[in-house]
C-alpha cells in the first residue's frame, strides 16, 4: 500500500495545486480530503490557467481517478460550474471523476448564515470566505447535515432541509435580520442540480479501497494549511476541517497504514489570509514588495494576503504534528531581488526565548520573532529546472531550512508553471 499526502505546512496558499498537478501524472488516484469551495488551487500549464475549488488538482495531468472524499463539504452550484469549466477544457470526466456519497453538501442557507454571523461578530470576525463552510461542518457535527446520498431520497431531503431552514431563519432573527430563507425553493433547486451530478456520486470508500488492494498509487490532496487546522491551528482563527495528515485519513477513508509519504508545502516566505496571529508579518515596504512580487491575492476571494518572512518555529511545528518527511518549497523566485532575507528561528515571550509554537492565539499574537539574516542572491531563479542553476546564496538559505526542520527538500518550485520545477531526488 502506498499513499502520499500533500498538505500545506503554513496558513494555506502555499501552491499545493501546482504540486498535486505535477505529481498526479504518476498517481492512479487523486483524492481531495477536506475543505470546500473556500480553497483555490491555481494550475498553470500549456499556456492555460485554471483555478479549481473542488475538483482535485490531478484532473488535467495523466489519467488518475479524481475523487472528492467524504471529508469535503460540497457546494453543489460551485461544483456544477466547475465541472462545466473542466469539460469545456476538453477533459472527459466519465470514469475519472467521482464524489463520495458520504460527503456533506453546502446549501444556500449555510452561506446566508455564514455571512450573517461574520457581520454580527464585527471587530471579532474570523475572516471567513462567507461560502458556508463553517455552518455546513457545524451541521455535520450536529448530526443534521445533508450528505450526497440524501439528495436522491426526496422525502428525506425535504424533511432535513425544512428542519434546517427553521433553525437558519431563527439564527437570522436572533441577529436582527429578516428570516427570509425559502425551504421549498432550496429543495426544488437542489433536486434539479443533484440529477446533473448523479452519475459521479458513488461509494468512494469501496472505490479507493479496491484501488488500494490492487496496489494503486494514491495521492491525497489537502486544502488550506495545517496552521488553520481546527485542532492544531491558531484557534479560533482556523478553518472548520482538518488539513493535517490525520485529516487525510478521516477525509478519504484510507487507513494511516496506507500512508508512506507526507509532503509539506511551504513558501520561501510566509503569508496568511484573514484574521488571526501572524508573528512574522511585515507592515513595511518589504512586506509590500513580497505581496507585489508574489502576486499575493487570494485565488478564491481576491483578498490581499498578509506577508512576512519564513517562520521556522511554525514550520517545525507543522513537521511535528503531520509527520512530514518530504519538503517542497514554492515561490523561491519571489526572493530573487531581495538584498537581505530573514527567517524566524525563535520566539521571545515575556523576555524568554522559545522554539515551541504556542497553541494559544493570544500568546502567539504577542510573541517577538527572533531572526537570522541571509544575504540575498540577487540573480534569477525563475524557471530553473536543475539545482545546479540555483545560486550559492540561495542554496545556503535552503540548506539552513532543511537543517532546522530536519526534513530534506524534495521539490523546489521556481515559478507557477508546471515545468518551472526542480525535483531533488
Amino acid at each position: 500500500m502506498s499513499a502520499r499526502v500533500v498538505l500545506g505546512a503554513q496558513w494555506g496558499d502555499e501552491g499545493k495545486g501546482k504540486i498535486v498537478d505535477m505529481l498526479s501524472k504518476d498517481a492512479d488516484f487523486v483524492i481531495r480530503y477536506q475543505g470546500g469551495a473556500n480553497a483555490g488551487h491555481t494550475l498553470k500549464f500549456d499556456d492555460k490557467e485554471v483555478v479549481l475549488h473542488l475538483v482535485p488538482s490531478g484532473i488535467f495531468n495523466g489519467d488518475a481517478i479524481c475523487v472528492i472524499g467524504n471529508g469535503v463539504v460540497v457546494d453543489l452550484e460551485a461544483l456544477k460550474s466547475e465541472l462545466d469549466e473542466v469539460r469545456g477544457m476538453g477533459v472527459n470526466l466519465d470514469g475519472r471523476f467521482f464524489i463520495s456519497n458520504a460527503a456533506h453538501v453546502i446549501l444556500p442557507y449555510h452561506k446566508t448564515v455564514d455571512k450573517a454571523k461574520e457581520l454580527h461578530r464585527g471587530a471579532a470576525a474570523i475572516g471567513t470566505t462567507g461560502r458556508g463552510i463553517g455552518p455546513a461542518y457545524k451541521d455535520k457535527v450536529g448530526r443534521v447535515g445533508i450528505r450526497m446520498m440524501d439528495l436522491y431520497d426526496k422525502e428525506a431531503l425535504t424533511e432535513k432541509v425544512r428542519f434546517n431552514v427553521i433553525d437558519a431563519n431563527a439564527t437570522l432573527r436572533g441577529f436582527g435580520q429578516e428570516p427570509n430563507i425559502d425551504a421549498e425553493q432550496i429543495i426544488n433547486d437542489t433536486i434539479t442540480i443533484a440529477e446533473l451530478i448523479k452519475p459521479f456520486v458513488t461509494n468512494a470508500i469501496e472505490l479507493v479501497h479496491k484501488g488500494l488492494s490492487e496496489g494503486k498509487q494514491m495521492l491525497l490532496e489537502g486544502a488550506q494549511g495545517c496552521l488553520l487546522d481546527l485542532d492544531y491551528g491558531t484557534y479560533p482563527f482556523v478553518t472548520s476541517s482538518s488539513p493535517t495528515s490525520g485529516g487525510a485519513c478521516t477525509g478519504s477513508g484510507l487507513p494511516p497504514t496506507a500512508i508512506s509519504k507526507v509532503m509539506g508545502i511551504a513558501k520561501a516566505y510566509t503569508t496568511r489570509v484573514g484574521n488571526g496571529p501572524f508573528p512574522t508579518e511585515l507592515f513595511d515596504p518589504i512586506g509590500e514588495k513580497l505581496r507585489k512580487e508574489g502576486f499575493e491575492f487570494g485565488a478564491t476571494t481576491g483578498r490581499p494576503r498578509r506577508c512576512g518572512w519564513l517562520d521556522l518555529v511554525a514550520l517545525r511545528y507543522a513537521v511535528m504534528i503531520n509527520g512530514i518527511n518530504e519538503l517542497t518549497i514554492t515561490k523561491m523566485d519571489i526572493l530573487d531581488s531581495f538584498d537581505e532575507i530573514k527567517v524566524c528561528t525563535e520566539y521571545e515571550i515575556n523576555g524568554e526565548r522559545t522554539k515551541v509554537f504556542p497553541l494559544d492565539a493570544k500568546t502567539l499574537d504577542q510573541v517577538t520573532p527572533i531572526y537570522k539574516s541571509f544575504k540575498g542572491w540577487k540573480s534569477i531563479t525563475r524557471g530553473s529546472t536543475d539545482y545546479s542553476e540555483i545560486p550559492a546564496e540561495a542554496k545556503t538559505y535552503l540548506d539552513y531550512i532543511q537543517e532546522v526542520i530536519g526534513v530534506k527538500l524534495k521539490i523546489l518550485s521556481t515559478g507557477p508553471g508546471r515545468k518551472e520545477t526542480i525535483v531533488m531526488y
